[in-house]
């Protein structure tokens, strides 16, 4: 699709659709997994059982996504232009880099970061992306957040869940908390397969992936997070999570009754008196994107609980890549201005970009 005929198609439906959370992987990345499964080098059955299938199987479907995931020239943009996407904000798929020893992690941070950029620069009003870093080494990736915000034209940071079974709780990541909060980046909390400690009776009954346990994975990630005081310390942090919020929105009521029931009844050391409630910090600091769930009333619900602006459209490519989904977010009920945030001024505002 010619440039022109992209604007006059946005001028006609009176909104750009940015999807935000459209997955990339290098070929060296995926090649290193591929060793790493061959040879047993890391023992984890979420890893195990996630790329084992993707990287072994000759099904289409992983095929066709193993392809699509490195392709960030002609064939990511045919997509587009079939479905109608006229911007993706690209990330580095799951788990990234956090399963490997932090030296191999910041290399090949870095390397995925100049891959995406060059990506980026040679289509700028078709393409953003997200910085990913390597959390095994907290001051390595503040640096490469400050690098991809200021040099590589990032506008955001990718984590893709817990690193080696850690979480962005713990101390430890306080310098990367820090820098994304002082570059005024937004974290995008992308899941992974659950840790070890999670992972067993969801991987005996196959829910390990997708269908429920990146869902269980990255909204206990997010609740670590704001139970422990990460956003009372780090007050204008942003993150994104997918999914329609990882199910959390659904569970608000339930979550400040029971939190300020707990920690009023000093069950547990380590859980402590907020500053607000587990509901305004997902109202204050936490953006939810809509992938994989084009269903219109959960969506609606989001947007009634959290507010119109927290709300964003995401496809979820190339691993829900299905056309018929973008009609239906289309056809969610909204007004001619709120469709208009959903699907554009949202992400523009969030991830700091200058229009589509």
């Amino acid at each position: 699709m010619s440039e022109a005929a992209r604007l006059e198609s946005i001028r006609t439906r009176g909104y750009a659709r940015i999807a935000t959370e459209e997955a990339f992987a290098p070929a060296a990345m995926l090649e290193r997994y591929r060793r790493m499964l061959e040879r047993h080098e890391f023992d984890d059955p979420g890893f195990r059982s996630l790329w084992g299938f993707y990287l072994g199987s000759r099904s289409p479907r992983a095929t066709q996504i193993i392809a699509k995931l490195q392709d960030l020239g002609p064939q990511r943009m045919a997509d587009m232009d079939a479905t109608g996407i006229d911007r993706q904000i690209i990330s580095l798929t799951g788990p990234g880099v956090q399963v490997f020893d932090a030296a191999t992690a910041v290399a090949m941070a870095r390397d995925a970061n100049d891959e995406l950029a060059e990506a980026v620069h040679r289509a700028p009003h078709r393409y953003s992306g997200l910085t990913a870093v390597a959390p095994q080494d907290p001051r390595a990736a503040a640096a490469e957040i400050e690098r991809g915000k200021r040099q590589l034209g990032m506008k955001g940071v990718i984590i893709n869940s817990h690193t080696h079974g850690e979480y962005l709780d713990h101390p430890k990541f306080s310098d990367l908390l820090a820098a994304a909060e002082a570059e005024n980046t937004p974290i995008y909390l992308h899941p992974q397969s659950p840790s070890k400690g999670l992972i067993a009776p969801l991987l005996e009954s196959g829910l390990d992936g997708a269908i429920y346990g990146f869902s269980v994975e990255t909204g206990m990630h997010m609740l670590r997070m704001i139970v422990s005081g990460v956003f009372d310390r780090y007050p204008r942090l942003q993150v994104v999570l997918g999914h329609l919020g990882e199910a959390l929105p659904f569970w608000l009521f339930r979550l400040d009754y029971m939190h300020r029931a707990t920690v009023a009844a000093a069950r547990y050391p380590n859980m402590r008196p907020l500053k607000r409630r587990i509901s305004d910090y997902l109202r204050e600091n936490i953006y939810v994107t809509s992938s994989g769930m084009a269903w219109a009333p959960a969506i609606r619900f989001c947007q009634d609980v959290l507010g119109m602006d927290r709300v964003l459209y995401a496809m979820d490519y190339p691993y829900q890549f299905v056309a018929d989904e973008v009609a239906a977010s289309d056809a969610v009920p909204l007004s001619d201005q709120e469709r208009r945030q959903f699907f554009q001024t949202n992400a523009e505002r969030v991830f700091s970009l200058q229009g589509s």
